[in-house]
């Protein structure tokens, strides 16, 4: 259940749908994320109001067409497959947003399943498959699903 959200300069409705398009496909091919495990802010910034800044930091130029891509996972995965889905996202977001690969900076952070509630008030990945879940407020007494 990644949490990701992608700051762009200059990128309207079209660009920050496909870098989201991006970093999600990546996350399926690579990580084996489920697909309708979709969880996105994306925001564009105009230069004006809000901004982006960055350097050159160890020789990697940059320019106006910067990308930040900020992905909050639950911690587990090896080195490698990080490396992979950062490849993948650049390759990705080249083909669908003709953002160059050198612009796309990728961060991950990483959590613990207590460290996520995905609705109702419910840490969904503690509660045990079958076990059931902690009752909500809802419609005609339902409850919601487990994990």
């Amino acid at each position: 259940m990644p949490f990701v959200r992608v700051d762009a300069l200059g990128a309207g409705p079209e660009r920050l749908d496909a870098l989201g398009r991006a970093v999600h496909d990546a996350l399926v091919e690579t990580l084996g994320i489920p697909p309708d495990d979709r969880f996105q802010v994306l925001t564009g910034h105009d230069g004006t109001r809000s901004t982006l800044r960055y350097d050159d930091y160890l020789g990697v130029h940059r320019d106006e067409g910067i990308v930040y891509v900020a992905i909050t996972m639950r911690s587990g995965r090896p080195p490698e497959r990080k490396q992979a889905l950062y490849r993948r996202i650049a390759e990705l977001a080249q083909t669908y947003a003709g953002t160059e690969p050198r612009n796309v900076f990728v961060t991950v952070t990483e959590n613990e399943s207590a460290d996520w509630s995905l609705g109702d008030g419910v840490a969904q990945y503690l509660v045990r498959r079958g076990a059931p879940a902690p009752a909500a407020h809802g419609p005609a007494g339902e409850t919601p699903g487990g994990a």
